[in-house]
C-alpha cells in the first residue's frame, strides 16, 4: 500500500477518535442532548471499509454513524453542529446524533430503528441495478440486528435479484448490555448469509488494512456483477451502548484485553468515571495503530515528528468543530415546518 493511503488511514482514524472523545465531553457539558452512542475501538471498519468505496457508493448507516460520516467527508464542524442540534448541522439540526443525512455525499442516513438499514439498502440497491450503473450501496449494521425479519428478508432479496449490495456487519459482540452467544443461536454472523447463497468472510475489525483489503475485494465482485457480498469485522466497542450506558455488564479484564488490541491510541474521556485512568490506559501496552505508526515509521512512510504534527492538527480541527457548532444559531419552528411539508405531495394524511 502506498504511502499516502496509509497515512490517510492513520489521519481519519485518529481523528475519529478525538472527534468522539470530544463529543462525549460535549454531552457532558450539557451541549449534546438525547442519546448519544459512541465509536471509540471500531474506528479500522469504518474508516477501512470507507476508503475502499468510491463516491458514487451509496453509504446506509445506523445509530452509530458518526464516525461513517465524518470518514465520508462531511466537514467536522458540520456534524459537531448537528449533534449540537443547530441549524448549521447536516440534517438542519432536527436531526441530531442519530440521524445524519447528506445527499451530496450520497451518505444516506443514520437509522435509529434496529434493522431498518436492511430495506433502505435494498431499495437503493434496486434502484442502481435498474439502471445498470457501476454503484454499489454499503450497509452498515450490527450484530444486534441480525435477528431481525428485515435482515432476512434484504438478504433473500438482495440475492435473488442479484443486487449491489455490501453487507457490513460491525460486530462488537454486544446488542446493547447482551453478549452476541445469549441472543444468537449461530454467533458467527457471516455463516448466516450461507443460507442466502451470498459469499460471506469473517474479518479482523481491528486491523484497518485488513478491512481495506477485504472491502476492496468484495466491491470489485459487486462491481463485476456478481452480486451481493457480506463481511462480518469482528471489533470492540470501549464505552458502554450509549452515553447512559456505563458499560456495567462486562468486565475490567475484558475491556482491557479489548483495549490491548485498539486500532488507535486509547483516549478515554476524563469526564466518565466508569473508565480506566489516564495511568490504568498507559499500562495497557501498546495497541494496534501504535503499532501501524511504528510501521509507517520504520518504512519511511511517516516520521515521529510528522506524527505529532497530525496529532496537532487534528486537535486543532476537532477545536474548530465545537467553535462552530457553538456559534452556529439553533433551528426555528419555520425551519421544522419546511422540513415536514418538503414531502408532502402525493402521500395521504390520516
Amino acid at each position: 500500500m502506498e504511502s499516502r493511503t496509509l497515512r490517510a488511514l492513520l489521519h481519519d482514524m485518529l481523528l475519529a477518535r478525538a472527534f468522539e472523545e470530544r463529543a462525549a465531553e460535549e454531552y457532558t457539558r450539557g451541549n449534546i442532548a438525547g442519546f448519544l452512542h459512541l465509536y471509540p475501538g471500531e474506528e479500522a471498519v469504518a474508516v477501512g471499509v470507507l476508503h475502499a468505496a468510491e463516491p458514487s457508493d451509496y453509504i446506509v448507516s445506523t445509530y452509530r454513524e458518526h464516525v461513517h460520516a465524518l470518514v465520508r467527508g462531511i466537514p467536522p464542524g458540520v456534524l459537531m453542529a448537528e449533534l449540537f442540534g443547530r441549524k448549521d448541522g447536516c440534517s438542519g439540526g432536527l436531526g441530531g446524533s442519530m440521524h445524519l443525512f447528506d445527499r451530496e455525499r450520497r451518505f444516506m442516513g443514520g437509522y435509529a430503528i434496529v434493522g431498518e438499514t436492511f430495506p433502505v439498502a435494498a431499495g437503493i440497491g434496486y434502484a442502481v441495478a435498474m439502471r445498470q450503473l457501476p454503484e454499489a450501496v454499503i450497509c452498515f449494521f450490527g450484530d444486534g440486528a441480525v435477528n431481525q425479519g428485515t435482515f432476512h428478508e434484504a438478504l433473500n432479496m438482495t440475492a435473488l435479484w442479484q443486487l449491489p449490495v455490501l453487507f457490513v456487519c460491525e460486530n462488537n459482540r454486544y446488542q446493547i448490555g447482551t453478549e452476541i452467544h445469549r441472543h444468537s443461536a449461530v454467533a458467527e454472523v457471516y455463516k448466516r448469509a450461507c443460507g442466502y447463497r451470498i459469499p460471506a468472510h469473517r474479518v479482523d475489525g481491528m486491523d484497518v488494512l485488513a478491512v481495506h483489503e477485504a472491502t476492496q475485494a468484495a466491491l470489485a465482485e459487486i462491481r463485476g456483477g456478481n452480486g451481493p457480498q457480506f463481511l462480518e469485522f469482528e471489533t470492540y466497542r470501549f464505552r458502554g451502548h450509549s452515553m447512559a450506558d456505563p458499560g456495567l455488564y462486562r468486565s475490567k479484564v475484558e475491556v482491557q484485553s479489548f483495549e490491548q488490541e485498539d486500532p488507535i491510541t486509547v483516549a478515554i474521556a476524563e469526564t466518565v468515571p466508569a473508565y480506566p485512568s489516564q495511568e490504568q490506559i498507559a499500562a495497557a501496552g501498546p495497541d494496534s495503530i501504535a503499532r501501524l505508526s511504528e510501521h509507517l515509521n520504520d518504512a519511511g512512510h511517516l516520521s515521529t515528528d510528522q506524527l505529532e504534527a497530525m496529532k496537532a492538527e487534528i486537535g486543532r480541527i476537532v477545536e474548530q468543530a465545537v467553535e462552530f457548532a457553538a456559534n452556529s444559531p439553533e433551528p426555528t419552528m419555520a425551519d421544522a415546518v419546511a422540513a415536514l411539508e418538503c414531502n408532502r405531495g402525493t402521500e395521504v394524511l390520516i
